[in-house]
């Protein structure tokens, strides 16, 4: 497999403060950029960056996709690991004492995709998948 270039993406976030601690304590995030309006994170290699909203998000209107034997939260981003990074990972989110909206399971058993996977929230209602590959070379099999 070739080397991937880091993605960037920006987000919409209520509140930078607990932004920051979610993205930098939790997840374990560092930070570059900011201003009093958005923060760019490092998160393994990738830009993320969170823009505070002007306004309130209006309700609730997650969607839900059925995969495997899980409703996974869509949209939602993520980033895939190595097994180690994966594992110490998902020991840091359950210290900290984060809800997961998946808990850390193995998807796909004995297929070309068997993938370990993990769903959160940031605070503001961001999904975020971590997941880890037997083999990151199947990637993009079928």
């Amino acid at each position: 497999m070739s080397t991937l270039r880091p993605f960037h993406l920006a987000i919409p976030v209520r509140d930078l403060v607990s932004t920051r601690d979610f993205y930098l304590n939790v997840l374990g995030a560092k930070e570059g950029r900011s201003s009093s309006t958005w923060v760019d994170f490092n998160l393994f290699g990738h830009q993320v960056v969170a823009h505070a909203l002007a306004y309130e998000l209006e309700g609730n209107n997650e969607t839900l996709n059925q995969v495997d034997d899980d409703l996974v939260p869509v949209p939602h981003f993520g980033i895939i690991l190595n097994f180690y990074e994966w594992q110490n990972l998902a020991e840091k989110i359950k210290k900290a004492g984060w809800p997961f909206e998946i808990e850390p399971k193995l998807r796909f058993e004995e297929t070309s995709g068997e993938q370990w996977i993990m769903f959160l929230k940031d605070p503001s209602g961001n999904a975020i998948e971590f997941k880890s590959f037997k083999d990151l070379n199947n990637l993009f099999e079928k």
